[in-house]
Order: C-alpha cells, then sequence, then structure tokens
C-alpha cells in the first residue's frame, strides 16, 4: 500500500533540541534521545468514512514529532498502518451495499487526499491489515506455542496473564479495563474466555465475512492488536522511540499490543514513550463515527476552507488537551493565517533570529504548539506596528512555519 506525497521541509539555521513529551505509560514527561534514526509507530484509520477533525488532529501531533526530530538533523522511520479489514468496516459496507474491499480503498485514499492537502509528512511503510496477515499468522502461531494464546471455538485468545507487565501502559484497574473493552471492540462477557479482557488474535472465518488461510489457525482473520505490533516489529523491531495515537487508543489497543509484542520477543518495553493526543467535540460530545458528529476535512476543503487554516486550527490547541471545533476556531485560524501572510509578504522586517529559537523551544517542551503560534504572532505584529530592516527576516519566519508547524505561507 502507498502512502501520500511528501511536501518539502525547507532547511533552517542552526539545530533544533531533542524532544521531552509526555509518557502515558510513566504519567510523565521524559526526553527522548533516538539515534541517528528516530522511530515512531503511529495508529493508522479504518477507512469506513472520510478524515475527520478528529483524525486531523492526531496526526498532526505526530507530524509535529517528525519535524521536531527532523531539525536535530536525524532521519525518521515512521510507520502507520490501515486497518483495512474490521467489523465497523464490514457494518458499513453491508449497510451501504458496497464491496468492503472497494470502501476500504476509496476511504483509504480520500485520507491520502487530506493528509497531503494538510502537509502530513507520509510514512516511510503505510501497511494494511490484509497485507500483513502473512506476517501476523506467525506471530499468532509462536504466542500459542509459548504458552500465551489459547482456542475457543476456532478463535485465537491471547492471555493477558502472559505478560509480567500487562496493565503498565495504562494503570487502570480491571474493572476500568472491563468496561473499556466493552466499548472499544473487546468481548468481556463471551463464556469460557481464561480472563474477561482476554483479546482476539485470530478471528475463525465467519459466515459471508472475508477470510484468509491463517495455516494451523485455520482460515479467519486478524484480531485489532495483533495487526499493529506485526506491522511494528517488522519495520521497527522492539524499543522504538514512540507508540502514538489518540487517547482512546491507550486502553485497550496500546496496552494489548505493548503486551503481545513483549511476549513475544522476551523485551520490554515495546516503545520507549507512549504519546497519546486528546480528543476533539463537536456539541459537546467526543466526535465519534457512531455518533455522526463529525466535521469532515474534505468537506471543508470543498467548501474552500484553506487547508493552512485548518492545520492552524489544530495547532491553537496543545496535542493532549481536550477540546472542541466550533465556526468560532476555525475563523480564527483565518484571520491567523492572512494575518501571518500579510507579515511575511513584505521585503523586510524584524529580526527572526530570537523567534526561530522560541519556536524550537515551544516544540520541544511536549509539542507545545500553541506557545510557538504566539512567538509568530508576536513577530507578526511587530512587523505591523514597526517593522524592521532586516532583509532575510521575512523568508525566515516563512521557512520556518513551514519547517517546524507545516503551514505554507
Amino acid at each position: 500500500m502507498h502512502a501520500w506525497p511528501a511536501s518539502e521541509v525547507p532547511a533552517l539555521p542552526g539545530q533544533g533540541r531533542d524532544l521531552r513529551i509526555h509518557d502515558t505509560a510513566t504519567g510523565g514527561p521524559i526526553t527522548l534521545d533516538p539515534g541517528p534514526v528516530a522511530r515512531i509507530y503511529v495508529c493508522g484509520i479504518t477507512p469506513y468514512d472520510a478524515t475527520h477533525i478528529g483524525h486531523a488532529a492526531t496526526y498532526n501531533a505526530f507530524d509535529l514529532v517528525q519535524r521536531v526530530w527532523l531539525d536535530t538533523k536525524r532521519q525518521v522511520h515512521y510507520v502507520q498502518n490501515v486497518t483495512d479489514v474490521d467489523d465497523p468496516l464490514l457494518e458499513r459496507a453491508e449497510r451501504d451495499g458496497v464491496d468492503w474491499a472497494a470502501l476500504a480503498e476509496q476511504e483509504t485514499q480520500l485520507f491520502r487526499e487530506d493528509m497531503t492537502a494538510l502537509r502530513m509528512l507520509p510514512p516511510r511503510q503505510y501497511i494494511g491489515a490484509v497485507e500483513a496477515i502473512p506476517g501476523i499468522v506467525p506471530l499468532v502461531e509462536r504466542l500459542r506455542d509459548l504458552g500465551a494464546a489459547y482456542e475457543l471455538e476456532g478463535d485465537t485468545y491471547f492471555s493477558v496473564e502472559a505478560d509480567p507487565h500487562f496493565g503498565q501502559v495504562s494503570h487502570l484497574d480491571a474493572a476500568a479495563m472491563r468496561l473499556l473493552s466493552a466499548e472499544r471492540g473487546g468481548d468481556p462477557d463471551r463464556p469460557g474466555k481464561k480472563n474477561p479482557l482476554d483479546p482476539m488474535l485470530w478471528s475463525a472465518a465467519r459466515e459471508g465475512e472475508p477470510s484468509w488461510d491463517g495455516g494451523s489457525l485455520g482460515r479467519g482473520r486478524p484480531g485489532w492488536h495483533i495487526e499493529c505490533v506485526a506491522i511494528a516489529l517488522d519495520h521497527l523491531g522492539m524499543g522504538f522511540d514512540i507508540q502514538g495515537g489518540g487517547s482512546d487508543l491507550v486502553f485497550p489497543h496500546h496496552e494489548m499490543g505493548a503486551s503481545h509484542a513483549q511476549v513475544l520477543t522476551g523485551e520490554f518495553p515495546m516503545a520507549k514513550a507512549y504519546v497519546h493526543a486528546g480528543m476533539v467535540a463537536l456539541h459537546g460530545e467526543k466526535m465519534s463515527k457512531s455518533k455522526g458528529n463529525l466535521v469532515f476535512v474534505s468537506r471543508l476543503r470543498r467548501d474552500g476552507v484553506d487547508p493552512a487554516a485548518i492545520r492552524l486550527a489544530l495547532l491553537a490547541h496543545h496535542y493532549r488537551a481536550d477540546w472542541e471545533w466550533t465556526d468560532q476556531v476555525l475563523q480564527d485560524a483565518v484571520t491567523r493565517l492572512g494575518h501571518w501572510r500579510a507579515a511575511v509578504s513584505r521585503p523586510d522586517g524584524p529580526s527572526a533570529e530570537t523567534l526561530v529559537d522560541e519556536i524550537r523551544e515551544a516544540l520541544a517542551n511536549d509539542l507545545d504548539a500553541p506557545a510557538a503560534l504566539t512567538a509568530v504572532d508576536r513577530w507578526a505584529v511587530a512587523q505591523e506596528q514597526q517593522g524592521g530592516t532586516d532583509m532575510g527576516a521575512p523568508g525566515i519566519v516563512s521557512r520556518a512555519v513551514d519547517a517546524l508547524l507545516g503551514v505554507a505561507l
């Protein structure tokens, strides 16, 4: 599966700072010091509907991570999946009377177009669950051989008790885990499971559903968590720098994935940092496909909204914060974009050397994009009120905003 085109990242004078970021597993900030190649895995979409603002906010956060690392002169090995076979996708295809694979490709292509428009840097590998199946099956078989998986009426489950570190990503108690498991695709009430929290590794073929050869597992399709584990281990290995996604993935997805990988390899932890973006609400409730309260990036673009303004609207909120999308949020971003573009359109201006340092410092401090935007605002106000004599300043500001914030002026 192919990703989307990469926008050019302008080179800046000097060098950025190492990223200090909040780690969900430890509950506090840690400073990441990757090697020459920083490694990041971000969980992708289940493509049964278009990209909404909540998705965009999540991928914007991890795009900033890439840009901070690139500014430190590192390479970035970024991997993202697409869950192109799953219950919600199959249910939507059946509801609409369309082929599930065609629906997945249609929505994945729209996602690519949205990411391109928003100048999100693409992953090096963009892998669908279906194409990952040949690598998933041996991992499930290995978990079974290790005594960490068992069969129940043809399905194969992972035993959470096989991992002594289970629970160290989310730090939730059993009652909270059971509740979230039921809400987020698990089946804690299924009779016969060794532990209600045990997640599905391989689902045996059901009538009317797609299935694949699972070797000794029989025909079926993979569970959600093992999909990401197989892709991450294949392309990044254990101990990569960041496992990322929305905060709704902390449990069960990232907790279970970590346990799968740790049992498979005997190593701990799967990732050095677990980083999670906040949720975006509309009309007082979290944007959700199940609730239908969505603002789609593609519809905003069709309505003539500049993608740079959409991106600025996302950047105005700290990535870990829960916030609400409103018409005013978008209007503020449109106004800010116009102000910035006017400021950099002049032939000279106030010195921008300090501004670049401020942007770098803000982003290195747990991706504090709002602070970075405020710094650019100050420079733009100074440009408007008093101007300056630095002939290179507007160009430096334009390149810095592009390179570090992904906003083309």
